[in-house]
């Protein structure tokens, strides 16, 4: 499942707000619509907002008028800073922004060759991320055992990514190695990412899923019914995982149930020169959780706190797996191999 495609100057990637009940492809023409569209979650997931955020500077170069150089870089910098305030948590996107910026600056051709380089690196970034998650699926199957049943949370599959997955991944390089995989998911609120997009995908490829509600996860840890935890990232910094709010909290359940937890997340997601405290995590509008659809289901006027994502302390993690290999504790030396 390619997610997101670039074709002839225009971006196509599918609108997750409308899965699953639609297949609904959006067509981004300039770097506004592809920062609209990452600010409404309809293109989501750390690796794939890194990659739509790319092919937003690359819509910038492909449209541009601008006859020099310098004018071009004028364009590109107003475009950048408008993706770059989309959302401020996954490290993917500034990765991109970043790396599209600098292949920009190093280009020393004229406006036109500017551009062409600024298209290629964005497709260069999507490309790599299918080959980093198929890495990472290879370096993690070795850690699930045949018959095993999976929790993962939120969605960190093909929809979150280019395409394959990292967390899913590893469940599709586990069933691809002839392993009898069952994955339980949560329906991740309050957007339900987990009932809406990872029970979507997996139903699609014939995986077998179950779907479970975010609370219900200590008693199915209690039951004996989850052997592995697997989930992607939005940020890993040096003594911490940033992922979907309720992340931190199946990290303890396992912990404390003896249930190994494993992330899967490409080195772009990296951010080792911060910690956890100075990262900003990104708070979304109180009606995600007053309202169940356009319904509303709480008292009006009443407060709410409604974080995106939450903090995972690394001593909770039993391995990291990225397309360089597994790490594991002591963290700080295995983040050298990633230099």
């Amino acid at each position: 499942m390619r997610t997101i495609e670039w074709r002839d100057g225009v971006v196509v990637t599918l609108d997750q707000t409308r899965l699953p009940l639609k297949e609904v492809y959006l067509k981004l023409r300039t770097a506004s619509d592809v920062a609209k569209a990452i600010k409404d979650m309809k293109i989501r997931g750390a690796p794939l907002i890194g990659a739509a955020a790319a092919f937003g500077l690359a819509l910038t170069a492909y449209r541009s008028g601008s006859p020099t150089r310098g004018e071009l870089m004028k364009e590109l910098g107003i475009s950048a800073a408008l993706i770059r305030s989309s959302r401020p948590t996954a490290v993917n996107l500034s990765w991109a922004l970043d790396r599209v910026m600098e292949k920009a600056r190093a280009s020393q051709g004229s406006a036109k060759e500017t551009s062409i380089a600024v298209i290629e690196e964005a497709s260069s970034i999507a490309d790599e991320d299918v080959e980093a998650n198929r890495a990472i699926g290879q370096y993690g199957k070795s850690l699930i055992q045949d018959g095993d049943t999976i929790l993962t949370h939120c969605n960190a599959g093909a929809l979150a990514t280019v395409d394959y997955g990292t967390a899913l991944g590893i469940v599709r390089a586990s069933v691809e190695e002839g392993k009898s995989i069952r994955v339980m998911a949560t329906e991740t609120r309050p957007c339900l990412q987990g009932s809406r997009l990872t029970a979507y995908e997996l139903a699609r490829d014939n995986i077998p899923v179950t779907l479970i509600v975010d609370s219900s996860v200590g008693y199915m840890m209690w039951k004996g019914l989850v052997n592995k935890v697997v989930v992607g990232a939005d940020r890993i910094v040096r003594d911490a995982v940033i992922n979907k709010v309720g992340t931190h909290t199946i990290a303890v359940l396992a912990k404390e149930y003896k249930v190994p937890f494993y992330v899967a997340a490409p080195t772009s997601t990296f951010d080792v020169d911060r910690i956890s405290t100075q990262v900003t995590l990104e708070e979304r509008s109180g009606k995600e959780v007053t309202h169940f659809g356009n319904v509303r289901v709480a008292p009006e006027k009443i407060a709410v706190i409604n974080p995106a994502f939450d903090i995972t302390p690394l001593s909770l993690v039993t391995a990291i797996v990225t397309e360089k290999g597994v790490l594991r504790s002591p963290y700080e030396k295995a983040f050298k191999i990633l230099s």
